[in-house]
């Protein structure tokens, strides 16, 4: 994922504003952590570079 996406992504469900976890990252991305919402206190995983926004109850 590349850090100019937090620009534009938002909370899927509440639109609240996102704060970024890096765990492993390269020169030019995130490769893995999770974004955090505090206004619903949902976690959204970062994996392989792809965030995963999908709801909890939809996500494998």
């Amino acid at each position: 994922m590349k850090y100019d996406l937090m620009d534009i992504l938002a909370c899927p469900i509440c639109k609240g504003d996102l704060v970024l976890n890096v765990t492993v990252e390269d020169e030019q991305e995130i490769v893995s952590g999770t974004l955090h919402c505090s206004g619903c206190n949902e976690y959204f995983p970062i994996e392989n570079g792809i965030p995963n926004m999908l709801p909890p109850d939809m996500r494998d």
